[in-house]
């Protein structure tokens, strides 16, 4: 009980963090040290939240296993991306986000294990009774690559990573969202082993913390977007994509059918 009641005051906190961070972030200007700073409250704020509900469903044990090995993983799928275009397409890093692994910086890969455990569970919620190992990895990819419709257009105009050629979307090239699509695959296979999900009869085991985190943040970033960021398209676009996850999840997880 006391490792519970400890993992859910970390998760409070950090989820006020997390949230502040995302409600400050457009009242300072764009491309400034303040931005900086809270993306990686944010970020760090949402690995936090995302390890600590993790922490309360499958314990600390093989949630630091499970984060661990997301966070090495990308990281190396992020190197070699930046080496050779492979899978997201040509780009490159600044040196806007510090401190940095390998020219990674460090956050990226706390995001993918942030993003991903959300989507995943949220993936598992939404197919109910049917679902599968390979079903949940195919939807919880597509969960996740909806959530980076979002990502990716505001780092890019943050500044953090640029593109050798623009792409069609705020120049972000379509070959990155099939990048993420596969690379999300490889992770929900991960997820999948080390923090298994549970299906009794018709009842789907979900962790509504992990997909309220998904729809909570689906719905913060087309706000966010549409009203202060003022980007209708990306409000639009990212909306479309992962809001019907985030609705489908939240309903089947909160009735357990």
């Amino acid at each position: 009980m006391a490792r519970i009641g400890s993992a859910d005051r970390v998760a409070a906190v950090a989820g006020l963090a997390t949230v502040a961070g995302m409600i400050a972030t457009p009242l300072l200007p764009q491309r400034g040290a303040g931005r900086r700073v809270l993306s990686t409250v944010v970020v760090t704020g949402l690995f936090a939240t995302t390890t600590a509900n993790a922490v309360r469903r499958w314990g600390a044990r093989r949630t630091a296993v499970a984060a661990g090995t997301v966070a090495a993983a990308t990281t190396v799928v992020e190197r070699v991306g930046t080496m050779t275009g492979v899978p997201f397409g040509r780009y490159a890093y600044t040196r806007a986000l510090q401190p940095q692994v390998a020219h990674v910086p460090a956050i990226v890969p706390l995001a993918w294990f942030a993003m991903a455990l959300p989507a995943r569970e949220t993936a598992h919620a939404a197919l109910g009774s049917s679902s599968t190992r390979a079903r949940r990895a195919v939807l919880g990819s597509a969960a996740l690559t909806a959530w980076d419709l979002f990502l990716d257009p505001q780092m890019v105009g943050e500044g953090y990573w640029a593109w050798v050629r623009r792409g069609v979307y705020r120049g972000i090239p379509l070959t990155n969202f099939l990048g993420w699509f596969a690379t999300g695959l490889a992770v929900m296979t991960a997820l999948d082993t080390l923090l298994p999900v549970k299906v009794v009869s018709d009842t789907t085991l979900t962790d509504g913390r992990l997909v309220g985190t998904y729809a909570y943040m689906g719905v913060m970033e087309t706000l966010g977007f549409a009203r202060y960021f003022r980007d209708p398209l990306v409000a639009a676009v990212g909306g479309a994509a992962m809001l019907p996850f985030a609705a489908v999840g939240v309903a089947r997880a909160v009735t357990g059918r």
